[in-house]
């Protein structure tokens, strides 16, 4: 009989250049989930990969100094990148895309025309706000105190030609599948789409950019790209080949059975996606699982406001597993989780040192030193037997019903209250007692011995999503063969062999010195902080002493920016239209052209020496002089002017 069929899939990332252990919550779960498939006899298919266009990449990449494919390719493919935390995070996924693959983009050309064809995009132009961060559209009034609902940051104007998406033809039909299915899990994710998106009115979507170049290009319109989720989201499909050559496996996985995606991209995933969809005529996925995020000192990691932690120091300090297990065994995935190094290492002391190793090293070595390492196959069975075989009986069913609602930390909620169970059974029937007498007492020991043996090899089976390495060790010294291994043998008890024949290994979870280690840490997080730091050089300061009166002779003012426009003929000098509160524009040149694009400054307020003479550049007459910051960062000088809240009235003297 063929195996059934499980696509699964992580959101592609961002190829972000400091990735944290945020990056890796999704994609470990996505993994944990793989393998328990795996291990219950599917055929699964687990793509992940990265999300490689859009205007935040070609900004980073022009500031770094190089083309956007040249700084996705050190993301992706170079030391610490995206791949390598995954090889480090021991991620088994069977494909990895990324959305620079040639194949992928002349799909995503094959796809927007289609739609195009088929009405449901049409040709206009975008006004309203922008948040580049996110690479996401919104009007004023989904705005959040005027910045970003998602991410909370600034959000730009934005004005340009553009295609649409006619989203607003299926907002009915997306409530239907949101609110009378369980497309979309948790339930708490549907109220917050349909009452914050849909209800209010769900407006066309803006599908294309002109205003940068890094993307997919509209073959039948050059000038505009494919806005990035649009790319982004069919990717889905692209890599099961999808209107491609590259892969035949569309008509075998496709319709995926869920997508793993954080909380702060359901909305793509849960409206635009099945909408898109739905337009293609093709089969939506079976279920989108929006999980929480991991906090730190109550608000997301996130590298602009540096609070990151960086998983190859907690890997290198604990081991892999050990970060894995932490992961999913403390975090509700559907919730948002707080993380701090305290509760990893006392998961790590109290979990797996105490309860699941010590059971290991006990057992193990009790077999060792009472029976030479094989046990005899006579048993003696006891009362005290039956609740601890009662519960390892039953656990692959109870485990099974957690993992198949993505409730991780349920399913290990179940291993552990058999571990727990497994160790007090040691303290009830004293095996140390027992071995005193071995000629009156040796087949009831033989008995603890391999019920404690049976409770360790069902254990391991089930944790072998999550930590397929410690769980492999723990079957070996056990002396599980591989027919014991197995999905249908961990609800058999009794698949070991009687005479089973153990084999002593290094202790898998030694116990760790908490405060020991959170001084470690806590002195490479420091490093780490400092190694970020770019390199700058300061103008010195000089030591010509200046009279305070002459210094009062200058009038600093703030400014509002009206206007910006570049000068003709000038790569350095942009022409400021200020509102200075006296009710006649004042024109400003500064030589920042380099370091601003002049839409980014309208509207903001600036500083300026208004009594300064008058000026000619370029045949313009400047009037005053904009304050900025001036360092040198990796040998190039920088220019930062110097920007205040934009509370403070034009015209007010600045003191």
């Amino acid at each position: 009989m063929e195996n059934k069929k499980f696509y699964i899939t992580t959101p592609i990332y961002y190829p972000s250049d400091k990735l944290h252990i945020g990056h890796t919550y999704c994609t470990v779960a996505t993994d944990a989930m793989a393998r328990y498939k795996r291990l219950t006899g599917c055929d699964v298919l687990f793509l992940t990969g990265t999300d490689e266009h859009g205007q935040k990449i070609e900004d980073k990449a022009k500031e770094a100094g190089v083309t956007p494919k040249e700084f996705v390719d050190r993301i992706v493919e170079g030391p610490r990148g995206v791949k390598d935390l995954w090889k480090l995070m021991n991620i088994s996924n069977d494909r990895f895309i990324r959305t620079t693959d040639g194949y992928h983009v002349s799909a995503i050309q094959k796809i927007f025309k289609k739609m195009y064809e088929k009405g449901d995009i049409y040709k206009g132009r975008y006004v309203g706000k922008y948040c580049k961060p996110c690479e996401s559209f919104w009007t004023e009034s989904q705005l959040v105190d005027g910045k970003c609902p998602d991410c909370g940051r600034e959000v730009q104007n934005a004005e340009e030609e553009a295609y649409f998406f006619r989203l607003s033809k299926y907002a009915d039909k997306i409530q239907h599948l949101l609110e009378d299915t369980d497309f979309l899990e948790p339930r708490s994710r549907v109220n917050e789409m349909v009452n914050n998106f849909i209800k209010p009115g769900l407006e066309d979507l803006c599908v294309s950019r002109t205003s940068f170049t890094w993307g997919v290009p509209v073959d039948f319109d050059p000038g505009h790209v494919v806005y990035v989720w649009v790319d982004a989201l069919f990717n889905y499909t692209t890599a099961l080949g999808f209107l491609n050559d590259q892969y035949d496996d569309y008509d075998k996985y496709w319709p995926a059975d869920v997508h793993f995606v954080g909380k702060e991209i359901v909305r793509f995933h849960s409206i635009i996606w099945p909408a898109m969809l739905m337009s293609m005529d093709m089969p939506l996925p079976k279920k989108v699982f929006g999980h929480g995020w991991l906090l730190l000192d109550g608000g997301k990691m996130s590298k602009s406001k540096g609070n990151v932690v960086d998983p190859y120091i907690l890997a290198e300090k604990f081991g892999v597993d050990a970060l894995r297990f932490f992961l999913l065994r403390t975090f509700p995935f559907g919730s948002d989780g707080n993380f701090s190094n305290e509760s990893l290492i006392n998961t790590i002391n109290v979990d797996l040192a105490n309860d699941l190793g010590n059971l290991l090293s006990r057992t193990v070595s009790m077999v060792g030193k009472y029976f030479g390492g094989t046990l005899p196959e006579a048993r003696q069975a006891d009362a005290l037997d039956e609740e601890l075989i009662s519960l390892a009986s039953g656990l692959r069913g109870r485990y099974e019903e957690q993992m198949e609602h993505y409730a991780f930390q349920n399913a290990l909620a179940e291993v552990f209250k058999v571990i727990g169970r497994a160790n007090k059974y040691i303290d009830e029937n004293a095996p140390w007692v027992l071995a005193k007498d071995m000629e009156a007492n040796g087949t009831r020991l033989a008995t603890v011995m391999y019920n404690l043996l049976e409770v360790l090899r069902i254990s391991a089976v089930l944790l072998t999503p999550f930590m397929p390495g410690s769980a492999k060790e723990i079957l070996r010294q056990i002396g599980a063969c591989e027919a014991c291994s197995t999905w249908e043998s961990a609800a058999q008890y009794g698949s070991l062999r009687g005479d089973v024949t153990v084999v002593r290994g290094d202790n898998l979870f030694p116990r760790v010195d908490a405060a020991k280690a959170l001084e470690e840490l806590d002195k490479a997080a420091e490093e780490a902080k400092k190694a970020a730091l770019p390199d700058l050089e300061v103008e010195p300061q000089l030591t010509e002493q200046v009279d305070f009166n002459t210094f009062c002779k200058s009038d600093f003012r703030a400014v509002k920016v009206k206007d910006c426009q570049p000068v003709k003929k000038s790569n350095k000098l942009l022409r400021f239209t200020l509102d200075d509160g006296t009710g006649t524009d004042r024109q400003i040149l500064s030589g920042i052209a380099m370091y601003y694009k002049p839409e980014e400054l309208v509207g903001k307020t600036l500083v300026a020496i208004v009594n300064l003479p008058p000026r000619k550049m370029m045949g313009l007459e400047s009037n005053g002089m904009l304050i900025s910051a001036v360092h040198t960062e990796k040998g190039e000088e920088r220019l930062n002017l110097l920007m205040i809240d934009d509370k403070i009235p034009a015209g007010a003297k600045m003191c």
